[in-house]
């Protein structure tokens, strides 16, 4: 009990600091927002002008700023899809806490309890109709026939693991459909918020290209302005232009991921999950064609907490095979 009574202002004190942590960078990013827009309004001294003759125009720059901040801090206050959301919400997907020793001793000698590392309350909250067997027994028909439950397990929170889920260190939770976690954002992308982040870069790039637009508009015009003026904005542009193509590149690559079901930390770990070891390099497995990505990337969201399970061996080495004039014609991609 002293323990416990010790760890918890530590644990305080680490909640705090990753708060701080948070407001700061989110103010970094509207700070950002506001030096490279700004700087638009202070270098050309045209744009009262066209603000007159052309309203629409700024006045569609100026939404399109707004739309990009409100994204950005929905996205950042957004859920990624914890497993323990998905055990208070009693869906298709349920997850308990186990302790290894749970496995192995079923009770315990003193008085016939089940071991639990969690305390009677929080079991109360967390599904009590949920036992331990049903639920690794869901688990084990997600996962390759032969699996081993310690697989399953997280070393860090113990619990057990639905396929594609990963402990964030950051976040100190495990994640659904993990993908990575966003340190300008503060939060874990996974399965519940991974879309509205490809919205948020999309616009973001956007947004970019039209603020390089007019920079580049700014810098060619021939009146007469203060050097300095020119000087500043060649080196914004510069630097805008380097964000720019990090938000393409990102985009691109968000694009390519969504379109064949796949998240970050798959791409880059793939020889690193067990359950994707021996699958054809070429093969993504868990892609059902890629208008069925495009509809579950979209609404993932709204559907839940639902699972996927690893495809049978079979089935992967089936879809490695070349593609024939009739998978053409019948769309196999798709």
């Amino acid at each position: 009990m002293a323990s416990t009574s010790a760890a918890e202002p530590g644990v305080r004190f680490s909640d705090r600091a990753a708060r701080r942590s948070s407001l700061g960078l989110r103010s970094m990013v509207l700070l950002m927002h506001v030096v490279f827009v700004g700087a638009v309004f202070l270098l050309d001294p045209t744009l009262d002008r066209r603000i007159r003759e052309e309203p629409w125009y700024i006045g569609a720059y100026g939404a399109l700023v707004l739309i990009a901040l409100v994204q950005y801090f929905c996205t950042a206050g957004s859920s990624p899809g914890y497993v323990l959301d998905a055990m208070k919400a009693g869906s298709t997907m349920h997850a308990t806490y186990i302790n290894t020793a749970t496995l192995s001793k079923q009770s315990s000698p003193n008085n016939g309890s089940l071991n639990s590392p969690l305390s009677l309350p929080q079991q109360q909250k967390l599904n009590p109709t949920t036992s331990t067997s049903t639920w690794l027994q869901r688990v084990a028909e997600l996962y390759p026939p032969g699996s081993s439950s310690r697989d399953w397990t997280c070393t860090y929170c113990r619990v057990i693991q639905p396929p594609r889920t990963r402990h964030c260190h950051d976040c100190d939770k495990c994640v659904l459909q993990f993908d990575h976690h966003c340190v300008w954002l503060g939060t874990c992308i996974g399965k519940k918020n991974h879309c509205r982040f490809w919205w948020y870069i999309f616009e973001e790039t956007i947004l970019s290209i039209w603020t390089v637009a007019l920079y580049i508009d700014s810098i060619r015009l021939d009146v007469d302005k203060a050097w300095w003026k020119d000087f500043i904005g060649v080196i914004l542009l510069a630097v805008l232009i380097f964000i720019l193509i990090f938000l393409l590149l990102l985009l691109i690559f968000h694009t390519y991921i969504a379109l064949t079901n796949q998240t970050t930390y798959e791409v880059a770990r793939r020889k690193r999950i067990f359950y994707m070891r021996g699958i054809p390099d070429k093969v993504h497995p868990f892609s059902k064609g890629i208008c069925r990505n495009i509809y579950v990337f979209c609404f993932s969201r709204q559907k839940g907490y639902d699972l996927e399970e690893v495809p049978p061996l079979e089935e992967l080495e089936a879809r490695a095979a070349p593609y024939t004039c009739r998978d053409i014609i019948c769309c196999r991609c798709c």
